[in-house]
């Protein structure tokens, strides 16, 4: 264990995390002491009902929230002990999203969606344009490039929306029931997807899921109960 709080090969530590919320005069506890490490190229769900707390959960391992007590690390860094400014760069270099909901710029089209994180981060114009040509084609939307989300199947904005977590090479990207929106037999596509994906690029991936079809494809499966992690 290195002194950050990590294993030497974590690319996302936390250490006793909790969130609560102060409602009047009361302390209402939403998640304590969780504990939970990913290496790379390793695969995690998380499964729990409605209310459970994973989407706040996932807000706080990817510094988007801050926790009440406890400590995440992200690439070898301490969210809680940068500012504003230096938590968005190190998401941007080193975390992908992708949700539920798309969320693409419904005004540019699939390749400057897809750009975008890489311009945020000061990559040139034309780097940004080829790497994110190479990913669009690697998800299959060779095809797609020019076309905006509205002209898109659901299928491939989410599709577009994976390419775009994955273009600044992160070494994880947290997922928030990507396959909710989606068919069977598109949902299933986006699965295939994402473990060939953990696979060949050594990205961690870490799922907030309904989908016990898409959580059972994991390494490991953890179920949010009571504010607490237990294996499943």
């Amino acid at each position: 264990m290195s002194e950050s709080g990590m294993s030497d090969k974590a690319v996302l530590s936390c250490r006793n995390l909790g969130k609560s919320y102060e409602e009047g005069p009361e302390s209402v506890v939403v998640l304590s002491g969780l504990q939970l490490e990913l290496h790379p190229g390793e695969r995690v769900a998380i499964v729990g009902s409605s209310g459970s707390g994973k989407s706040t959960l996932l807000n706080l391992l990817g510094g988007l929230d801050t926790p009440t007590e406890g400590s995440v690390w992200l690439a070898g860094e301490e969210l809680s002990a940068l500012n504003e400014k230096a938590r968005g760069l190190l998401r941007n270099r080193s975390l992908g999203f992708v949700y539920q909901f798309h969320h693409l710029l419904p005004e540019f089209t699939a390749l400057e969606n897809v750009c975008m994180p890489l311009l945020i981060g000061k990559t040139a114009i034309p780097e940004a344009r080829e790497r994110a040509t190479a990913l669009l084609e690697r998800v299959g939307l060779k095809h797609r490039l020019a076309h905006k989300p509205s002209e898109l199947s659901g299928g491939e904005r989410q599709r577009v929306a994976i390419a775009r977590a994955l273009v600044n090479r992160p070494g994880l990207v947290m997922l928030d029931e990507p396959t909710g929106n989606l068919d069977s037999h598109t949902a299933q596509g986006i699965q295939d997807l994402m473990l060939e994906l953990s696979t060949s690029s050594r990205t961690a991936f870490l799922v907030v899921t309904h989908d016990m079809a898409l959580a059972r494809q994991m390494d490991r499966v953890w179920r949010l109960e009571q504010g607490q992690l237990v294996e499943a």
